[in-house]
């Protein structure tokens, strides 16, 4: 009986084990599309702020491609990118607003299963 109970735990660590490999954080998942007129409307940008806005998420899209597509430097390029954009979104929006959007890029990062490390 014991060997049953022993056997049976073995074959869930394994289960569980080869599950947790598959599912490594990594910027293939990010698909680069951000919807800055939902973004405008949740932040509640201005008009200069928009455009603003959008050059950074175009500029945040070319930044993951590359992080992306890189074998060697892919952490540090992902770090570079999100804390880029991070700088860059400081300096175009309110406290308020950029308090809002720090919240909603955590979010989807950790939705598409990127860490940052």
């Amino acid at each position: 009986m014991k060997r049953l109970g022993l056997t049976l735990v073995a074959v869930f660590c394994l289960a569980a084990s080869s599950f947790a490999a598959g599912n490594q954080p990594t910027t293939a998942n990010w698909e680069g599309n951000i919807n800055v007129n939902k973004l405008s409307k949740y932040l509640k940008l201005n008009s200069n702020q928009t455009e603003e806005v959008a050059s950074i998420c175009d500029y945040f899209s070319n930044q993951m491609d590359k992080a992306a597509n890189s074998s060697k430097k892919q952490d540090e390029l992902l770090k570079n990118a999100v804390y880029g954009n991070l700088k860059l979104m400081k300096q175009t929006l309110s406290p308020e607003q950029y308090s809002k959007y720090n919240t909603v890029l955590n979010i989807t990062l950790q939705n598409k299963g990127i860490e940052l490390k």
